[in-house]
């Protein structure tokens, strides 16, 4: 499992040995500090006498890392995802997962997003090189599958968050920089918060154990060449979503909303009936109580990051 050790991977490394009764031992999470995928061995090496591949490894982050690094954030995940499915491919691995990203879809997708319309455009400006990236990976697993008969599948999870997110300001998504920027506020009584765009967008978020739920289903039950939208199937705009959090935070000062920034994609929301027909998964998790989990964790956590 290629991110095994990240935020999603270890929930899902803790549902496989918890849930699913599976030897710890026998999964193999490989460390990128020493186990870079960009290099071609290094996937040889994680792929060697494997089952099943489940690729999480990604370089991701909010809306400023894709506006900065557009070109590390392309070469990096189309390198690691090409070379690492054609390692698996080699070594006669059963089934590959390749975790793809709601990025990918235009940037005017109809609501809700269907799988089909994946193709319908180009994605959203400023993360379209990530998006791009990930996406190769559901044409290359397509493309085995009818060359090789190679058992990948490409699931699309929307953005997630819960415990042991990214809250680095200069690399975390939308919700985890927001509880940052609330908790740090109310502990240094700052009375006001600075917030990206207009408020309008709207995004739809999944809680990290429910996605890894999901994934694992996907990998038990699910073996056809169209991609997966992984979501919760509910949207919420980015002022409701501030507000809420804000008021899950305790913090009561004003939100200044700095609309030289960019709200990115206009509107997130997936159709997630396919899977809940193809392998059963519906999220459980309500925004409202995942955000107070999330919120809890970075108190206890983090909050000693504050300067």
């Amino acid at each position: 499992m290629t991110g095994g050790a990240g935020f999603l991977g270890s929930f899902l490394t803790e549902k496989l040995t918890k849930e699913r009764g599976v030897n710890h031992e026998s999964i193999r999470v490989p460390r990128s500090q020493n186990n870079d995928l960009r290099i071609w061995d290094n996937c040889v090496k994680t792929v060697k006498n494997a089952d099943v591949v489940i690729h999480l490894a990604a370089r991701v982050g909010g809306i400023g890392f894709n506006r900065e690094n557009p070109a590390t954030l392309f070469y990096d995940n189309a390198v690691m995802g090409i070379q690492l499915m054609e390692a698996a491919r080699r070594e006669g691995v059963e089934k590959f997962v390749a975790i793809g990203t709601v990025c990918a879809y235009p940037k005017y997708t109809r609501v809700p997003f269907k799988e089909e319309d994946i193709w319908n455009g180009y994605p959203e400006e400023t993360n379209a090189p990530y998006g791009i990236a990930k996406k190769i990976l559901l044409v290359q697993a397509q493309a085995y599958r009818q060359q090789y008969d190679f058992n990948a599948i490409y699931l699309l999870p929307v953005n997630l968050y819960g415990p042991r997110d990214n809250f680095d300001p200069k690399s975390s998504h939308v919700i985890p920089a927001l509880i940052r920027k609330m908790i740090d506020a109310k502990m240094e009584g700052r009375k006001e918060v600075t917030v990206w765009g207009t408020g309008k967008a709207s995004r739809e978020f999944l809680y990290v154990e429910d996605a890894a739920e999901a994934i694992l289903l996907a990998a038990e039950k699910y073996n056809k060449p169209d991609p997966v939208n992984l979501g919760s199937g509910k949207e919420i705009t980015i002022k409701a979503l501030v507000d809420l959090i804000a008021g899950l935070s305790g913090f009561d000062g004003r939100i200044t909303w700095d609309t030289s920034k960019p709200d990115g994609q206009p509107r997130r929301c997936l159709d997630t009936s396919k899977a809940r027909k193809e392998f059963g998964f519906v999220a459980k998790t309500d925004l409202k109580k995942g955000l107070k989990k999330t919120i809890e964790w970075y108190s206890s956590n983090c909050t000693p990051m504050i300067k």
